[in-house]
């Protein structure tokens, strides 16, 4: 977990599952060619989204749900090594499990 990332609004802090790769014939296959993750964990939370009546409106997932995500949405993020994705609620597609 990272707290020296806290999203705002509707925003939502994601943290990269790895997926673990058996490599067949020995074959590497570079980053640049690999398919972009779209299973993350939830890490963080934003302040929440307000409606036109200044009610905060509750967020449709917690910290620790594992979600799907658009293949290219949200913005990418590094911090001491490790990689997030910060991307708004309406970018999450479903939550697994």
């Amino acid at each position: 977990m990272s707290a020296n990332i806290k999203p705002l609004g509707d925003r939502v802090l994601l943290e990269i599952r790895e997926n673990t790769e058996q490599m067949k014939g020995g074959i590497l296959i570079p980053d640049s060619a690999k398919e972009k993750p779209q299973e993350y964990t939830v890490i963080a939370l934003g302040t929440g989204k307000k409606d036109d009546n200044g009610n905060v409106i509750p967020f449709d997932v917690k910290v620790g749900d594992i979600v799907l995500t658009s293949r290219y949405g949200g913005t990418e993020v590094k911090v001491d090594g490790n990689e997030y994705k910060i991307v708004n609620q309406d970018d999450i597609l479903a939550v697994i499990g």
